[in-house]
């Protein structure tokens, strides 16, 4: 038999304001192989397919005539049976459409068959997601990645989050919570290393998401912090919930978002 667990519903302020029972999503096992899963899944998805003109390094009167098939070509001349271009009075001109010569076509050129998307199945992906929400309430994982301090997980604050419109208020209500070490952690920009260095690519590092039931001007108050994402129950992905495959970010959740977050996680596919 399941035990409903309760969590305390804070005020903007930080204040403790009344308790509500929690979903049994909080209660899942935490599936790392089904997160990390569906987080490649919805990567591959943003993937464009690449492809290639099929007339490339074609376009060009080269032609290869064989080593004795006709006058154009000598033998033992020291000179190598590539297709040449086609000059006049009969001359031969320099090497095209191989890959080794200048101007040829590509030895491997992208193939626009590729499969790039990643499938999960839709249950499967719901149990990731559920796996992923039920991560956030656990000291374990969230404290691992994150500087929470004396917090109780899950973090449930009232419904007046929803309805934040300024960047400042909300940057005031984490602040609340004691998490601005945890926020301060993504001030700096990361380089990425590998490849990507040398495009010069940054990135934040990710620090709080806050989930909303409604969205009433809160995402777009908290789309310029820093690390901190903001979206609704129905636009949750794992990516969010679990950046990188890793699972237990710190996750600030409406009353409503947790009152309803049963029915919409049901619904959610990929």
């Amino acid at each position: 038999m399941m035990i409903m667990q309760n969590a305390n519903v804070l005020a903007m302020n930080g204040g403790v304001q009344r308790s509500i029972e929690l979903s049994d999503v909080f209660d899942e096992e935490v599936r790392e192989d089904l997160i990390r899963r569906a987080v490649v899944a919805e990567n591959t998805l943003r993937l464009q397919p690449k492809g290639h003109y099929p007339l490339a390094g074609m376009q060009t009167t080269a032609r290869y005539y064989g080593a004795m098939s006709s006058y154009r070509t000598g033998r033992h001349m020291g000179v190598p049976a590539r297709p040449r271009q086609k000059l006049a009075s009969g001359r031969q001109g320099d090497v095209r459409r191989i890959p080794s010569a200048v101007k040829g076509k590509r030895a491997h050129p992208h193939v626009i068959e590729k499969t790039l998307v990643e499938n999960i199945n839709r249950k499967e992906y719901q149990k990731a997601i559920r796996s992923s929400i039920a991560a956030t309430s656990k000291e374990d994982y969230v404290k691992r990645k994150h500087a929470i301090g004396a917090l109780k997980l899950p973090i449930v604050l009232s419904n007046e989050i929803e309805s934040v419109k300024r960047t400042r208020d909300v940057v005031a209500a984490l602040a609340s919570l004691k998490l601005t070490d945890d926020m301060e952690r993504s001030r700096r920009r990361t380089r990425r290393k590998g490849q990507r260095r040398l495009a010069s690519q940054s990135h934040h590092r990710r620090t709080v998401l806050i989930v909303v039931n409604k969205d009433e001007g809160v995402v777009k108050a908290a789309r310029n912090i820093p690390g901190v994402d903001a979206c609704t129950v129905r636009g949750l992905r794992a990516a969010l919930l679990a950046p990188g495959g890793v699972p237990g970010r710190v996750t600030v959740w409406s009353e409503d978002a947790v009152k309803n977050l049963k029915s919409e996680v049901l619904n959610l596919s990929l």
